[in-house]
């Protein structure tokens, strides 16, 4: 089997690509794309870029939102992406929560971010289809501190954006610290991941 080496830009999805209206997001009225999104999507993917998308999507646990909701609420999202040519390769979501003890979801313990189980798992995914992700060319971009830390414990390039929480001021007391902080997503890319 050919491998390839790929670099990927793993996004968090509320607050980073669509609005963080303050609650679960699952219907197809509540996801409105932040400004601009889009095309910053659709320029890192010009630029070679694997989009994947990684969300808590603790709603699920605790019983606000069925998987099914969210499911429908991320093919939504791709649609519009890909009405810019933006669309994400691969989607993994979180249904746990720690409060909220669910069998059916208390297994994915290690996917809910700051830990790494969904990066992981996009890597050994893409690994299957002989593609190898270079981390250290390869970034994670999200608007809480755990989207930072998440990418800095998978050895990735960690970028916060101010759109969402913006908990630029929670990462510096927490030590955890991005590479770069960015405006939002757009700014992010065109900024810094192409400016490079």
């Amino acid at each position: 089997m050919m491998v390839q080496t790929i670099k990927v830009l793993f996004l968090d999805r509320d607050g980073t690509i669509n609005q963080d209206t303050g609650s679960y997001i699952y219907t197809r009225e509540q996801l409105l794309l932040i400004d601009r999104a889009d095309e910053a999507i659709a320029l890192a993917k010009s630029a070679g870029f694997r989009i994947v998308i990684v969300t808590n999507q603790a709603g699920i646990a605790r019983g606000i939102a069925t998987v099914e909701q969210v499911e429908e609420v991320n093919d939504y999202l791709n649609e519009l992406l890909l009405l810019k040519n933006a669309g994400f390769d691969r989607c993994y979501y979180c249904p746990y929560h720690p409060e909220y003890p669910h069998p059916d979801y208390d297994r994915f313990i290690e996917f809910r971010k700051p830990a790494t189980g969904m990066v992981e798992r996009a890597i050994e995914d893409f690994l299957a289809e002989g593609l190898i992700v270079d981390r250290r060319a390869s970034f994670f971009i999200g608007d809480k501190t755990l989207d930072v830390e998440c990418g800095i414990r998978a050895g990735l390039r960690s970028v916060l954006v101010r759109t969402g929480h913006n908990e630029e001021e929670l990462c510096m007391q927490r030590n955890i610290i991005p590479e770069f902080i960015a405006d939002d997503l757009y700014k992010a890319v065109t900024e810094y991941i192409l400016a490079g």
